[in-house]
């Protein structure tokens, strides 16, 4: 028996990878299509179809960075570059018809809970004309991510005072032309790596590169293409793909090892590897300042595309002197040099878990005020917000490893949402809310394991306002494989369900009928062991 006749709609904020993913779990594992995808920007692919700079390239092998349901056996390389991801999730987006779900220039600006009828009343934006309009829909997925807004330094007086052209990496603009220009990067963390060894590969491009910390980087190497010999092995021979992939993730998921205080001896060893690795490939003037004062792991360790060894080039300088502020021809720095600029590139990163929304919830509080009650945002298992209900976010508080595929969290969280969506879509509960005392428990057993990893020892954008002493808001403790393991199931327990008689009772009864066939069995089984043994 269902509580509403229509059926129950979900509208899903931004169609980036996590958008299309939870598009097609919806249609191919609860066959359900009453969705609606709100897309701000001009197409899908969200992080993917914003960064465009040379050498972008994901630090993670796609044969991983990829849906299990979903493996391609055609990848080029080990590291696959931004126009092959984006055409991967392109082709799924046609291949499951999620475009016809999908509302582009459309932005979310406002959703709150109306607890009379167990919707959310959202105002939208259209990002081309500035009109605004209401949808409604009985659950909302955050789907965003947390590559979506980016972070300008909010430290540097000036920034639009420059007479050049400026832009985030993220916002690449292929109008402007950098040959035979004197080009600022500012920043040299996992975009600005990637950029510095791409553009000055052209000797008439001088790149001053404005550095803040250092990092500790692993090897790329080659980037070895997969040959067609071995694309057709993964594509004919079944398992080997799987195999393969599994490879991939146990390689990977080990890691965490080093993050972990209770392995002292590996993080040692890891340190001085790290260490003899920036010796080798960086010139020994930088050494001083390359090498960083926090153990491996505190912050994400970069996979290095040359960006050391790029340092060696003639046209390549990179200064340790902060920018004090911005100027029309240029910036000035902490020590009171003047440097001349022709254009300014921010590769300064996102502002990390930030909702681009306003969110309301059910006792009128909105989602940022609740995290600033917490001192910072939180989620059960990273996906459920008390007082929100029927509210889920992916790649949410606490989700990020800093080692792993985040299509591998994004995949597990998605399973466990479809799981209390089920008798929610199906019409048999009105709306379902996490509990905070179980919020509360997960969440002081979660910040007490952090206490035992690296992430305490700098800091990072993996704690509140990037402060050390901050409330570490984006790591997850330990291996990815337990974040599976942890929300393969939901505990319904830890839920408020409304509505939810019927469908309590029908638990009920089926846990009974099993339970008895159970004991039928052990009886039936009991009875045949003794009339063998006669």
């Amino acid at each position: 028996m269902s509580l509403n006749k229509e059926q129950p709609r979900v509208a899903i904020v931004g169609c980036g990878i996590a958008g299309i993913a939870t598009a097609i779990a919806l249609k191919t594992r609860l066959n359900f299509h009453n969705f609606v995808i709100f897309e701000k920007g001009s197409d899908v692919g969200g992080a993917w179809r914003d960064n465009i700079y040379p050498g972008c390239s994901c630090d993670i092998p796609p044969h991983w960075y990829s849906l299990s349901t979903e493996c391609n056996p055609n990848w080029s390389e080990m590291y696959a570059s931004q126009p092959e991801l984006l055409a991967y999730w392109k082709s799924l987006v046609v291949k499951y018809s999620v475009y016809s779900h999908v509302l582009l220039y459309t932005q979310v600006v406002r959703a709150v809970w109306d607890s009379l009828s167990s919707r959310y009343v959202i105002t939208l934006r259209d990002t081309q004309t500035g009109e605004e309009r209401i949808e409604i829909a009985e659950v909302l997925v955050s789907a965003s991510g947390g590559l979506t807004v980016p972070n300008l330094p909010q430290d540097i007086p000036g920034i639009d005072t420059f007479d050049g052209p400026w832009f985030h990496s993220a916002r690449w603009r292929t109008d402007v032309d950098l040959r035979r220009k004197r080009v600022g990067v500012v920043g040299n963390a996992a975009s600005a790596v990637q950029i510095i060894p791409k553009i000055s590969e052209d000797p008439s491009i001088e790149v001053i590169n404005f550095c803040r910390s250092s990092n500790w980087f692993v090897e790329k190497g080659d980037n070895p293409e997969y040959s067609h010999r071995w694309q057709w092995i993964f594509a004919h021979v079944p398992g080997i793909m799987t195999m393969y992939r599994a490879w991939i993730y146990l390689r990977h998921d080990v890691n965490y090892l080093i993050f972990q205080n209770a392995h002292k001896k590996l993080r040692k060893l890891t340190h001085k590897r790290l260490i003899k690795q920036i010796e080798r490939k960086a010139p020994k003037e930088y050494l001083d300042k390359l090498i960083p004062d926090y153990p491996p792991g505190c912050r994400r360790i970069l996979v290095d595309p040359d960006y050391l060894s790029s340092l060696h080039r003639p046209n390549v300088t990179p200064t340790w002197d902060r920018i004090a502020q911005v100027l029309p021809s240029g910036v000035l720095t902490v020590s009171g040099s003047m440097i001349p600029l022709d254009i300014l590139i921010y590769a300064t990163g996102f502002k990390a878990l930030e909702l681009q929304f306003e969110l309301i919830g059910q006792y009128g509080l909105s989602l940022s005020q609740y995290y600033g009650s917490k001192g910072g945002p939180e989620a059960y298992l990273g996906t459920a917000i008390p007082g929100f209900p029927n509210f889920f976010t992916i790649l949410g508080p606490n989700t990020a490893t800093g080692h792993a595929s985040a299509i591998f969290t994004e995949e597990c969280q998605i399973n466990y949402i479809l799981q209390l969506l089920g008798p929610l879509l199906a019409g048999k509960v009105s709306s379902i809310v996490v509990k905070q005392q179980a919020n509360e428990r997960y969440n002081e057993s979660l910040q007490r394991k952090l206490k035992n990893t690296v992430f305490t020892e700098c800091r990072s954008h993996y704690h509140t306002g990037g402060k050390a002493n901050g409330k570490i808001m984006a790591a997850w403790p330990g291996p990815v494989g337990s974040f599976w393991w942890i929300t393969r199931y939901v505990n319904w327990f830890d839920y408020e369900l409304r509505g939810a008689a019927i469908w309590i009772k029908e638990r009920q009864q089926a846990r009974l009928l099993t339970w008895l066939l159970l004991i039928l069995a052990a009886f039936v089984l009991a009875i045949f062991s003794k009339t063998s043994h006669w």
